[in-house]
């Protein structure tokens, strides 16, 4: 899938087992999804009653996968279902660091010694399970790791590329890696490997801590080849904000990567804030507001957002959520990825259940994944936009309407013939070439014209 080409609908998974992603293959399929990316597919640490979901971005190796979620054989399995429903499989890959493993050891070698006679005791095993390399070497040692200093400085380029990732100043933290030949060649096969096994698409965690170089070095322009590859990088904005500029706006100006698109994530947030006005989401691109269409990682909810303290203010209430999703999923450009969890932050929705547990599968959800399906591609002009209402068509034969107002508005819109308003599977007949519709407070509505 080339990057141009990436326009289907994403489900992170996240924190889901490989097995159950697999169970769950016809329902993925059914819902209108076309890739489900997963957690990072590599040796993490695991226990017999389950380990936190942070952990499973701390890599121990990267020759095995075998974690908390799943080892080789069951992403393998997962894939070949996956691929017989259509959905292609993106993972979720971790190079800027590997774990934090200071509480029971003060070398640098990985895995440590404790997995590498792991290794040996059980060489079956961890053979069937190893995707390159020779298990008898360590996969890195101490030459292939910066000096270790925890980043204080979050505006200091040089700091946040090069320093350890920490949990404050008592916290040893996340071993930076060095760019090397080692561990550009050790990632490489990592790459290589998961391709061969069906991987179609690759998210770079953590990728405003990697150096430009370290990116170029590893992604090399065959790793590239028919694969969708975007990076996280966590930005406040767009255009004028220091991680933008420090950050982002090198990522996309030196690599030919997608990423999530933060600017129109904060744009979108400020818009359904009841001080924001929809105005601001008609071109948020013409203002630096918004990435790139053809690059874009849009969004309403990422796993870090529900699952750190330091984001928590960024997560909506569930009707601004859905309209951001109505937004993303109505407008055109960019590939939408939609968050799901196990109850990974223990937020409840107004029902007392695990927010993201279901969303997934959300009927409201689904039709609007459907809508957004039918119509890739059609243009998008802006009909009406105020403060509280946004109304734009997609083509000749899609209309979205968003309402963020406490009180319900009357739209009437010039349309011939009949349209069925998707979400709700509601019918509108046009009278005179006029559609009268009714907008609930704080909803949206898509319709379809009928064939």
């Amino acid at each position: 899938m080339s990057l141009s080409a990436a326009t289907d609908v994403i489900l992170h998974a996240f924190d889901w087992p490989y097995t159950l992603v697999a169970q769950r293959a016809e329902q993925i399929a059914q819902a209108g999804y076309k890739t489900v990316l997963v957690s990072p597919p590599l040796k993490s640490l695991k226990y017999e009653t389950g380990s936190q979901w942070w952990q499973r971005y701390q890599p121990q190796d990267y020759r095995v996968i075998d974690n908390q979620l799943g080892n080789t054989d069951d992403l393998k399995a997962m894939i070949a279902v996956l691929d017989e429903w259509g959905i292609g499989v993106y993972a979720d890959v971790v190079f800027n660091h590997m774990a934090n493993e200071s509480s029971i050891r003060r070398d640098l070698q990985y895995p440590n010694q404790q997995d590498m006679k792991a290794y040996d005791n059980d060489k079956d095993y961890y053979e069937q399970q190893r995707l390159f390399g020779d298990l008898a070497q360590p996969l890195f040692d101490q030459n292939d790791f910066v000096e270790a200093f925890g980043i204080s400085d979050w505006e200091d380029k040089w700091q946040v590329q090069n320093g350890r990732i920490t949990g404050g100043p008592s916290d040893p933290g996340l071993p930076t890696l060095r760019v090397c030949d080692n561990v550009i060649a050790q990632q490489q096969s990592y790459l290589i490997a998961l391709k061969q096994l069906g991987v179609k698409g690759f998210r770079i965690d953590a990728a405003k801590h990697m150096t430009l170089e370290h990116l170029q070095r590893v992604w090399t322009k065959e790793i590239c080849h028919d694969v969708h590859i975007f990076g996280e990088i966590i930005t406040s904005g767009g255009a004028t904000k220091p991680e933008y500029e420090l950050f982002l706006e090198p990522f996309l100006a030196h690599t030919r990567f997608g990423a999530y698109d933060f600017p129109l994530f904060q744009m979108i947030f400020d818009a359904l804030d009841t001080k924001g006005s929809l105005k601001s989401l008609v071109d948020p691109y013409c203002f630096g507001q918004a990435l790139s269409e053809k690059r874009a990682i849009t969004f309403a909810i990422t796993h870090d957002i529900p699952n750190n303290d330091v984001f928590a203010d960024l997560v909506m209430d569930e009707a601004s959520e859905w309209l951001a999703y109505s937004y993303i999923l109505g407008r055109d450009g960019g590939v939408p990825l939609i968050y799901t969890d196990l109850d990974t932050s223990g937020i409840t929705n107004e029902r007392g259940e695990p927010r993201w547990l279901e969303a997934w599968k959300d009927s409201k959800l689904v039709a609007a994944i459907g809508f957004h399906n039918r119509l890739h591609g059609q243009p998008m002009k802006v009909i009406e936009a105020s403060d509280d209402l946004l109304i734009f068509s997609r083509g000749s034969r899609g209309i979205v309407v968003i309402n963020k107002s406490k009180r319900a508005q009357t739209v009437e819109l010039e349309l011939n013939g009949d349209w069925r308003e998707v979400l709700l599977n509601k019918q509108y007949f046009s009278s005179k070439g006029r559609v009268e519709i009714s907008v609930p407070s704080m909803s949206s509505m898509m319709l379809l014209k009928s064939e």
